[in-house]
């Protein structure tokens, strides 16, 4: 590995970790351009040498999310097992598919991701607002309930007793006030608690469908492999549809599929010989640092702003590759 191509693979590695770190996933999917058109490798090697990208990426990701208890590890292992044979599948057929062919589909692939972005962004959008609006109206409930319950018991009777100098009536007027204030949060927090546990139930509830989850596992597999991409926007709806997950549990318990499924695929393609060792543990090193910056980067900016501009950036590259590659085949 030269100097010219480490001074390179810097700002590459960084950038990578630091998408990956701030939009939670997808940033993977820059390593392929990254390698072959500014750190010279084939598409095949590049396809390949992603793999350890993407494997350091779900390891440091892997970690945080465990800490927090929103990875299911025996539902996650059993996902990705299933999704080995697909990773082995997919990693021989690429090797199959002439350079030109495998890079055009790869530009293809890096429009559904910006596209899934910019949905998954919007939807986030909307129930952040959803839950706010909720949030907000039962705060307004509790606070009108109160006020209202505070005020129907000063009548007129109460008001003539005010004018004497009895003091031993106003604290319990005070007190019967607090009270149904109380009450009423009460109540509204009884509401909201039940809303999750029906959620919860209704989670617990669901019913996998063991070829469902077998089909939709081996697809996983066969993407990572191909591709060499860790696929999370895939795999994050396919736990939640297929195995019934809450979304920031279906996040956490992804990357333990991806961790697997790359993992397979990068085994099928360790005996290759044609992986620049040196140049991807530089990379995955950056992007592992990348990754750090990138999550205390998400507290500061808009989530919205960043997944619109990575969507942006990952649409203009997919045009540029599409144009490079589309004349040649």
């Amino acid at each position: 590995m030269s100097v010219l191509i480490a001074v390179t693979a810097l700002p590459c590695g960084l950038l990578i970790g630091l998408l990956l770190g701030a939009l939670g996933g997808g940033g993977s999917v820059l390593a392929v351009p990254a390698l072959v058109y500014l750190l010279g490798q084939s598409p095949h090697a590049a396809t390949a040498g992603a793999l350890v990208v993407v494997a350091v990426g779900a390891v440091s990701g892997l970690a945080c999310h465990a800490r927090a208890g929103r990875v299911r590890w025996v539902a996650g292992a059993a996902f990705g097992a299933l999704g080995t044979a697909g990773s082995f599948t997919g990693s021989r057929w690429s090797a199959s598919v002439p350079p030109g062919v495998l890079m055009a589909a790869f530009s293809g692939l890096m429009l559904v991701v910006a596209v899934g972005m910019v949905m998954r962004g919007n939807r986030g959008n909307r129930d952040g607002r959803r839950a706010a609006a909720e949030e907000t109206g039962a705060v307004a409930a509790a606070g009108a309930a109160g006020t209202a319950t505070a005020a129907g018991s000063v009548g007129p009777a109460e008001l003539e007793r005010s004018k004497r100098p009895e003091r031993s009536e106003r604290p319990r007027e005070r007190a019967t006030g607090a009270v149904s204030l109380w009450d009423a949060v009460r109540t509204s927090s009884g509401r909201r608690t039940a809303t999750r546990a029906s959620r919860d139930s209704r989670a617990g509830s669901h019913r996998t469908r063991p070829l469902r989850t077998v089909v939709t596992a081996s697809a996983v597999g066969l993407l990572t492999g191909f591709f060499g991409v860790g696929g999370g926007f895939v795999v994050v709806p396919a736990l939640t549809l297929v195995l019934g997950l809450e979304m920031p549990v279906a996040v956490g318990t992804s990357l333990l599929v991806i961790l697997i499924n790359s993992g397979a695929a990068l085994a099928t393609r360790a005996g290759t010989g044609s992986l620049d060792w040196p140049l991807l543990a530089t990379l995955a090193a950056c992007a592992a640092a990348g990754s750090s910056l990138g999550n205390r980067l998400a507290g500061q900016l808009r989530p919205q702003t960043l997944t619109t501009s990575f969507a942006a950036l990952v649409t203009v590259l997919a045009l540029a590759m599409a144009a490079t590659t589309l004349p040649s085949l």
